[in-house]
């Protein structure tokens, strides 16, 4: 093929992925690293994974934005990715803490990019759901009837329909009642909201068909559809597969699982009764056998990094460069997310520069561990003043709140009435068949560190709420009482954190067959919901998962 697309990366998340999608499709790349080369470009391609405000920025410092508004008003052709089509309107209210400002874009479709009001719905928008028509397009033709399958979104800010704008819509999708722009078109200028990177074969069928259009000069042949204005889409609940990464007793990394975060063999050695780190699989063929079987994520957790150097953490960085090559879904890496010395050079790396070299190697979120139980207490302890200094804050301002996950482990304290507890942490009821040891029906959810090697005086609910407000985007939920048991998720410790935070929350720990997810689904708020043993141990197919959700009556991506 000739076509060469132009890539614009001005330093946003996950580019990687964006160029592995468009190689996969056929098609070369450079980088775009002066103004001058804007001009020069067959096809412009703007991945965008960050702040609003740190896009505009570069755009700005680079001289980047007046090149771009001369590139556009000449109709060449363009594809603006999330933050790439929001940059396109005419401001943003992404400003910082103050909503009431606005940031100006570049302008060339008429419009404000908003936030989802939170009091209504989970925020971030963070998932898979639909499209509906408003234009055919030639970028679509490899969609059926431009209506594709879900494609995923993660984003906490939206544009829009108005009478203004109507005529660049080219899809739009609903969340939670509330009707956006998810795709706009004109002429040859194209830009998406959702991650056609991210968003599986559906995803990558679009990237082909809008090459393949500017190729042969049809892009700009878009044509009006007729819309119903009662159709609606749905964000769909996810099934979220985690791989358990560490180096075994060889120095190789592989997946693991245990009981109680106990990941060796426990009678391979006739003294200690325990052996070799259990090995269920090497990290990037496991991980692409679930992407074909239809995981909707992936998260690669380094459950040992807490004691090693991440900055030098090769091994895990080359997984995600690998896993990335061909899995087309999002990828979450956790482990060490934290400031580092290193232990040679002195050199201090910041958790901000940790985790760009995460996003470099390929992950789309990262998830903060004990970094954030830390910064909780610090938040509490300071009378919930914000420093803008802690992992999450300094991560979320650069790369957004999407892009941050915050991972609680904790277990649960047994208490005889909820007077017994200190009253800053929150006490929930047990049913009978989750009573403690002497009957207690009420515990509270007591945090930990170090892989659960220490516990905090402080709960999960305390840390998901000051997690929230430091800039978390998502909080996956463990509970050390139910990992590796499976018996199903903690409902109870599920609804206590996932009605005291406005962002999403995925279930983890304790699911040991198809039922669970769609229990926990049903009798919670959580938007997602995790597993890993069953899944490496070939007990359960995540397309079974899927269909006992669809005949429960909750909506699932099916592949």
């Amino acid at each position: 093929m000739t076509l060469t697309v132009s890539l614009l990366d001005y330093g946003a998340g996950n580019v990687r992925s964006v160029r592995n999608a468009i190689t996969s499709c056929g098609y070369s790349i450079i980088d775009i690293t002066s103004p001058s080369q804007i001009d020069q470009a067959d096809v412009i391609i703007f991945p965008g994974v960050g702040s609003y405000e740190s896009a505009m920025t570069v755009l700005q410092t680079t001289g980047y934005d007046n090149a771009l508004r001369a590139y556009l008003a000449a109709d060449r052709p363009y594809l603006g990715i999330c933050l790439g089509m929001q940059t396109l309107f005419e401001s943003s209210t992404e400003y910082k803490d103050d909503q009431s400002s606005e940031l100006p874009g570049l302008g060339v479709i008429p419009g404000h990019v908003i936030k989802f009001d939170e009091t209504k719905r989970s925020v971030p928008h963070i998932g898979w759901n639909g499209t509906i028509a408003h234009q055919s397009s030639p970028a679509m033709k490899y969609i059926k009837d431009h209506n594709g399958d879900e494609v995923y979104f993660v984003h906490s800010y939206y544009a829009p329909i108005t009478d203004a704008n109507s005529k660049w819509v080219l899809t739009r999708t609903t969340y939670e009642g509330q009707e956006y722009i998810s795709s706009v078109q004109k002429g040859n200028v194209c830009a998406t909201q959702f991650h056609p990177e991210k968003s599986g074969k559906t995803g990558l069928n679009f990237l082909k068909g809008f090459l393949e259009s500017v190729e042969d000069g049809t892009l700009s042949n878009t044509t009006p559809i007729a819309v119903n204005p009662t159709d609606h889409t749905e964000l769909v609940k996810r099934v979220v597969v985690a791989l358990d990464v560490r180096s075994n007793d060889n120095g190789d990394l592989v997946v693991t699982k245990g009981d109680q975060y106990d990941v060796r063999e426990k009678d391979d050695d006739a003294v200690t009764g325990r052996g070799g780190v259990r090995n269920l699989g090497k990290p990037v063929s496991l991980a692409a056998r679930y992407y074909d079987e239809g995981a909707d994520e992936i998260a690669f957790l380094n459950i040992t990094s807490f004691r090693q150097g991440v900055i030098e953490d090769m091994p895990m960085l080359q997984v995600l460069e690998e896993a990335s090559k061909s899995i087309f879904v999002p990828l979450t890496v956790g482990g060490g997310i934290r400031s580092y010395t290193d232990p040679e050079s002195g050199k201090v790396y910041s958790a901000l520069e940790v985790a760009s070299r995460y996003f470099r190697a390929g992950a789309d979120k990262i998830s903060i561990g004990s970094d954030a139980v830390y910064a909780a207490e610090d938040y509490y302890a300071s009378g919930g003043k914000k420093t803008g200094e802690t992992s999450l804050e300094t991560i979320s301002h650069r790369y957004g709140v999407q892009a941050v996950v915050v991972s609680i482990d904790p277990k649960r304290v047994y208490v005889a009435s909820p007077e017994c507890v200190d009253k800053k942490h929150t006490v929930v009821s047990l049913d009978e068949s989750q009573a403690g040891p002497n009957g207690e029906r009420y515990c509270w959810y007591q945090c930990t560190v170090k892989g659960g090697r220490e516990a905090k005086d402080i709960c999960a609910v305390s840390v998901a709420k000051a997690s929230e407000a430091l800039g978390a985007g998502e909080i996956m939920l463990n509970c050390i009482d139910m990992d590796g048991q499976c018996n199903g998720f903690d409902h109870a410790l599920m609804t206590a954190v996932s009605t005291a935070v406005t962002i999403p929350v995925i279930a983890s720990s304790g699911a040991g067959k198809e039922s669970h997810f769609s229990d926990v689904f049903k009798a919670t708020k959580v938007q997602a919901a995790l597993a890993a043993g069953m899944f490496h141990r070939k007990e359960v197919e995540i397309g079974n998962v899927k269909k006992h959700m669809e005949a429960s009556g909750i909506r699932a991506r099916i592949v």
